[in-house]
């Protein structure tokens, strides 16, 4: 399988945070992680949202599947959730360029329109916004009307509020459990339904490596990326003998300059497409197999002073 992937910028960094580091925090954008500096964020109580999905462009990437072989998804109908840009966007194109048809949703219009023209044909894009569940179930219902059902969904919608407990308003602590959490749960069940019919399927969920490293200002963010860790864990094990696969992925530092923030980042990071190969990878499981955790993060890092 070869993919070209184009605009895709995506995540925040969570690479230092996963090794101790305390002066960056993690973001993930309708969804999509990018490096904030936690002094910045104090000083100014900066709020970053927004859709995996993200503002910079890359150039073109064109990279090969290492299970090329097993990776065909001709016939197959994918669902990905903040698929406008950055991850989603990525991933999207990943899955589209192996031969499924793909519905993304996300909140702006404008970049599901810029999306769905970069991704061609066999792509519809809906708006929708996971925090509400008649949203998230009409979505479905018109991807399962296009495409005629549903075999994998892919839950990268989601955002990031980032200040102290005593500062963050109640309002901001709902958006950030109603997208990053109950969103996924939404997805999920208006979507297992439509999986069951088809025989199975899989339910990818992003999560982040902030999930397992705290760090300050970052209370909300990481509560619920390791509530989605766990849901995904139990969710894993509901439905694996209908048939359905539950997989989450831990991404690390991902190159983006999401927030208009200056990319530092770009000779050692990680990029969508690599995550989006992540993904296409554990569809590409036989079905005997079920891969249900993955981190990935840079293989060289800089080195910590």
């Amino acid at each position: 399988m070869y993919v070209r992937a184009v605009d895709c910028p995506g995540l925040k960094n969570v690479q230092s945070l996963a090794g101790g580091d305390t002066g960056s925090i993690v973001d993930e954008n309708d969804s999509a992680h990018a490096l904030v500096s936690c002094e910045r964020m104090g000083d100014r109580a900066t709020q970053i949202s927004g859709s995996n999905d993200a503002n910079s462009r890359h150039e073109s990437v064109e990279y090969s599947s290492r299970l090329n072989f097993m990776t065909s998804l001709s016939g197959k109908v994918a669902f990905v959730t903040g698929g406008s840009r950055g991850i989603g966007l990525a991933t999207a194109r990943a899955l589209a360029s192996s031969g499924a048809s793909v519905a993304i949703t996300g909140t702006d219009q404008g970049h599901i329109d810029s999306a769905v023209a970069a991704l061609g044909k066999d792509v519809v894009g809906i708006r929708a916004d996971v925090r509400q569940y008649a949203d998230v179930e009409r979505a479905l219902a018109q991807t399962v009307a296009k495409f005629g059902g549903l075999d994998i969904l892919i839950n990268n919608a989601g955002v990031g509020v980032f200040r102290p407990v005593a500062d963050m308003a109640v309002e901001e602590w709902h958006r950030i459990i109603d997208t990053n959490l109950s969103g996924v749960f939404y997805c999920c069940h208006a979507a297992l339904p439509h999986l069951k019919t088809r025989g199975g399927g899989w339910i990818i969920n992003i999560s982040s490596l902030a999930s397992k490293n705290a760090f300050v200002n970052g209370a909300a963010y990481c509560a619920s990326k390791s509530a989605l860790n766990a849901f995904s864990e139990a969710l894993m094990q509901e439905v694996r003998y209908d048939g359905v696969r539950v997989a989450y992925v831990l991404p690390g530092s991902v190159n983006t300059g999401f927030g208009g923030l200056s990319n530092t980042k770009s000779d050692w990071a990680l990029m969508p497409d690599d995550v989006a190969e992540v993904i296409v990878d554990l569809i590409a499981h036989p079905a005997r197999s079920l891969p249900s955790r993955v981190e990935i993060r840079p293989a060289q890092p800089p080195r910590k002073s």
